[in-house]
């Protein structure tokens, strides 16, 4: 089965109109397809308005009780339940899920780093199963980055390595799996304010240079080692970019190959 893995993040969800211009697209797209998604900063937005106040180190969001809650209301239930209908709008059936959800992805509370982030996972493991079976019966999944531990605790996990995750457990399944990465550049830029500076096809030796110009950096870093440990385990694909490019069903923007 050929399969699209498809990641969107906060920036798109955050814009009603970006949002539906994206969900009109992700539902043209041919075959099946999976969508992980974002949604900080209506978690921020939703904390800030219950009086909780947001901690963030290096753009990481630190996950006490009180505000696992708010991402669980706010991933799981608003912004899930939102995409979803408007998916059954546009004639894409589609099921709001998380990573707990038939147990599609296992993960552990993040730990050794300086920082305690508290309920914030790093994934285990992720299993095809459940999501070939949504797919056989043409029923899209669309999964909130929330996943569990097997024993009962929910986390706040990364989407952008939800997304990889999933997309290997589906190739190591024997699908060809292509893994786009939607956010508000045309990809990888050489420089950062002009889209028209587009590195159109990127290897590990390329990605190693432009780490070391800093041409990559911050949080472009974590979704390239993504993209490339999806490569080199099981995906067909990789492509980042703006959504109009990613979705085509010939994509544009940078695509991402193994040595």
């Amino acid at each position: 089965m050929k399969i699209s893995v498809i990641k969107v993040g906060g920036n798109v969800i955050n814009d009603e109109a970006a949002l539906a211009s994206f969900l009109d697209q992700f539902s043209q797209l041919e075959g099946a397809k999976v969508l992980v998604h974002g949604g900080g900063k209506l978690a921020t937005a939703m904390a800030q308005r219950l009086g909780i106040e947001p901690k963030m180190v290096d753009g990481r969001r630190v996950t006490d009780a009180e505000t696992l809650e708010v991402v669980t209301m706010v991933y799981g239930g608003l912004v899930n339940k939102r995409i979803i209908a408007q998916l059954q709008a546009k004639g894409c059936n589609a099921i709001g899920l998380t990573g707990a959800d038939a147990n599609i992805i296992e993960a552990d509370k993040r730990t050794g780093w300086e920082i305690d982030y508290g309920f914030v996972g790093d994934v285990r493991k992720a299993n095809a199963a459940p999501i070939i079976n949504f797919a056989e019966q043409n029923i899209t999944p669309v999964i909130a980055p929330l996943t569990h531990d097997g024993k009962g605790q929910l986390f706040n996990t990364n989407a952008d390595t939800m997304a990889q995750a999933v997309a290997v457990a589906l190739g190591k399944a024997g699908h060809e799996v292509s893994l786009r990465y939607c956010f508000e550049k045309a990809g990888v830029l050489l420089d950062v304010n002009d889209d028209n500076s587009l590195v159109p096809i990127l290897n590990p030796s390329k990605f190693a240079q432009f780490k070391e110009e800093g041409i990559v950096a911050d949080g472009m870093l974590p979704k390239l080692k993504n993209a490339f440990d999806a490569i080199d385990a099981s995906v067909s694909e990789v492509w980042l970019g703006k959504v109009e490019g990613v979705l085509a069903n010939s994509p544009v923007g940078t695509k991402i190959i193994g040595a």
